[in-house]
């Protein structure tokens, strides 16, 4: 315990000399928080629109009105044939053409009324396929309003929409949980496996390997440093995400430490299992991101993993990030318990055992 406490002082003694890691602790999670919310979005907006109205009724002003008021849309403006629209957007001046039949509005509460036709741009499909249900939305709207007004009883909706968890629908919500762990990967892992080379470069681990150090307690002396950075930081995302997005847990503040911990403990881990097979920055920096790269992109965190292929579905579950993110979502925006989520919290522990004892096994002390 002594040697590990003399070995832990030397770690922050270090981390506080450097010039750079205190002021990176404290300031790329503040704006990593502050910046990524905002830009990292599938939030569709500003979707260019043209109208070819054939049908010059109220009702089609009015949904030309409902457009140009939209905060979703601009309207680009009018064109008097579908022809002279469509080549609007192959030049990609516009993403959408609304088409409004000619007597649309007298044919309306016939047996089959003529419908509206929307084209949209989908070389970017989020854009297409999101700007066109938008307008469809805006387009029916206005639709039944005109038909109330009228004195028409409107079709009832045979179906209710209920955005349970995230009533906003703001993506911003979705993601603010999901870089909180970005920043403890890109935080605990990298710089966790960057001390211990830039030792082996420096040659000051061989000064600990001619040393009575176990190689237990010197594992844990540069791991358990990263494991306290990793709660500050965390705690710092969320305080920014309380101040700044109004955004705050809906569960226990504890599960979401608990799943922190673990996370912070496992990743960490492979952090140093990582720089203990590597001999230089290079190397190390190079294998980091390759696995960083495979968290981000197959654990959930952009995309949702049942739109995944089977096979990579299957190969999630042996991804550390998977579970984390499912907790911390769960706990952010559903509220969920311990007891809901506990085989998350249990595979998390796994790894996070299974990466610590590798890190203390690959590390090899010369004698």
């Amino acid at each position: 315990m002594r040697q590990l406490l003399i070995l832990l002082q030397k770690e922050f003694i270090q981390i506080r000399r450097n010039p750079f890691l205190p002021k990176l602790m404290i300031i790329f999670p503040i704006m990593i928080m502050l910046v990524m919310p905002l830009v990292t979005t599938m939030d569709v907006r500003n979707v260019k629109v043209v109208v070819v109205d054939e049908d010059k009724s109220s009702l089609s002003r009015r949904i030309v009105g409902d457009i140009s008021a939209s905060d979703y849309f601009v309207l680009v403006g009018e064109r008097h044939s579908y022809e002279e629209a469509i080549l609007m957007i192959e030049t990609c001046e516009t993403d959408i053409v609304l088409t409004i039949p000619e007597n649309f509005e007298r044919d309306l509460q016939s047996v089959m009324p003529r419908k509206i036709d929307i084209s949209a741009n989908s070389v970017n499909a989020t854009k297409g396929s999101m700007g066109s249900q938008y307008l469809m939305q805006i387009v029916a709207l206005c639709i039944t309003k005109q038909m109330e007004e009228s004195g028409v009883e409107a079709a009832s909706d045979l179906v209710v929409v209920q955005n349970r968890y995230n009533e906003t629908m703001e993506y911003r919500n979705l993601m603010i949980p999901a870089i909180m762990i970005m920043l403890i990967i890109l935080i605990c892992g990298f710089l966790s496996a960057i001390n211990i080379v830039v030792e082996k470069e420096n040659g000051t681990i061989e000064q600990i390997n001619v040393t009575p150090v176990s190689k237990l307690t010197f594992t844990l002396s540069k791991l358990i440093p990263y494991w306290i950075i990793g709660i500050f930081v965390i705690t710092i995302a969320m305080i920014v995400a309380w101040l700044v997005y109004d955004m705050t847990p809906r569960g226990s503040l504890g599960n979401i430490y608990l799943a922190s911990i673990l996370f912070v403990l496992g990743f960490s881990g492979f952090g140093v299992a990582v720089a203990n097979k590597s001999d230089n920055i290079q190397q190390t920096m190079f294998v980091m991101f390759f696995f960083v790269v495979i968290f981000m992109l197959l654990s959930g965190l952009l995309t949702p993993i049942s739109s995944m292929p089977m096979w990579a579905q299957y190969f999630t579950m042996i991804l550390p990030p998977r579970y984390y993110i499912d907790i911390m979502r769960a706990v952010y925006l559903k509220g969920a318990t311990f007891i809901d989520l506990w085989y998350n919290f249990a595979a998390l522990g796994f790894f996070a055992v299974i990466f610590n004892l590798i890190a203390a096994m690959t590390y090899k002390k010369q004698r």
